[in-house]
């Protein structure tokens, strides 16, 4: 347990309760996660912003989601024969074929870490 200190502001002492800090970005897929956790788990939201732990959680699920996000869409492409070569030989057709597989991605990501 840590130790509390106490600072004094007028004539009452006020526990110095600081948050972890913490610089890395929760990104698009740590806010996403965020407001499912805030309408549909808000006990689990509460424990993590009383602990001071939801910054840390959302910015490694954010990282988490992203990488996985980036392996899926380069297994899909690799599944799919989308390569550079079609991209230099039919740039509509790679174009579609990107947007198909990135939003495929997307929803896979989003059931897996985001809405789970």
């Amino acid at each position: 347990m840590q130790e509390l200190t106490y600072i004094r502001y007028g004539d009452y002492y006020i526990p110095d309760i600081r948050l972890p800090e913490e610089n890395r970005p929760i990104g698009r897929w740590g806010r996403m996660h965020r407001e499912y956790l805030k309408e549909h788990n808000p006990i689990r939201f509460n424990d993590l912003c009383l602990s001071g732990e939801l910054w840390t959680y959302l910015a490694d699920l954010n990282e988490q989601a992203q990488s996985r996000l980036e392996l899926i869409i380069e297994q899909m492409k690799a599944a799919e024969g989308v390569t550079e070569s079609m991209k230099v030989a039919d740039q509509m057709a790679w174009v579609g074929a990107m947007n198909s597989i990135r939003n495929r991605a997307e929803e896979i990501v989003k059931n897996e870490l985001i809405y789970n």
